[in-house]
């Protein structure tokens, strides 16, 4: 039983295993060219999301359809420019992620830190979102496509509140401070209710600094 969960894990999870079936020969890179532009018309599930994060009062510039290379192609996406908070790190994204990705920060990150740690949320630290690059974390899938290689994935490394502390995954998920570990794990479980997958470092070494939040597989939530 134990290795049937095992397999679902590192079939499901975005960073420690991939978003395909099929191993992927060579390295896993962009293409040295540059990306190639992809023309053609917008499908109407995205333009819904477009139409979302404008209902919504998100700023954000829609991008290209991009194909980088080794199968790294980021359709839909768009760059967020303002949600309320400032975001580190963020690159491009599928708009499905943005749209799950501020209504997370919003409605669930935002207010646990007001009501658990008794401060205002000022900024969110992220290690990205988009990078073609193969699955880390388990030799099993190490040929494998990412989510991050899809634009389809965001790394959440820790938070800044309004009267200076820093909460970090790192330190921060198994810290002493029981309010630290109820905002955490509060935050955590919120995600697991948007996004298709989530790992903490709970899951393996690879995520022991930041929470994984993607859109590929799922629902899998460690």
């Amino acid at each position: 039983m134990r290795m049937g969960l095992l397999a679902i894990a590192l079939l499901l999870s975005g960073c420690a295993s991939g978003d395909g079936d099929t191993p992927r020969p060579g390295p896993i890179r962009e293409r040295p060219g540059g990306p190639i532009t992809l023309n053609g018309p917008t499908p109407r599930d995205t333009q819904q999301c477009f139409a979302d994060l404008s209902r919504e009062q998100i700023r954000y510039s829609p991008l290209p359809d991009r194909d980088f290379g080794s199968g790294c192609i980021v359709t839909g996406a768009v760059q967020l420019l303002d949600i309320g908070v400032p975001v580190s790190g963020l690159k491009s994204m599928r708009c499905p992620l943005a749209r799950a990705f501020t209504g997370w920060v919003r409605f669930a990150v935002a207010p646990a830190a007001r009501q658990i740690l008794g401060s205002d949320l000022v900024r969110i630290e992220s290690f990205g979102t988009y990078a073609c690059r193969a699955i880390i974390g388990s030799a099993a899938s190490s040929n494998r496509m990412s989510e991050h290689g899809l634009g389809n994935a965001v790394d959440v490394g820790g938070f800044v509140l309004a009267d200076g502390r820093k909460v970090r995954i790192e330190g921060g998920w198994r810290s002493d401070d029981p309010k630290v570990q109820a905002f955490l794990q509060t935050i955590h479980k919120s995600a697991c209710k948007r996004f298709k997958t989530v790992l903490s470092p709970d899951y393996n070494a690879a995520h022991y600094n930041h929470l994984h939040l993607d859109m590929g597989r799922g629902p899998f939530c460690a």
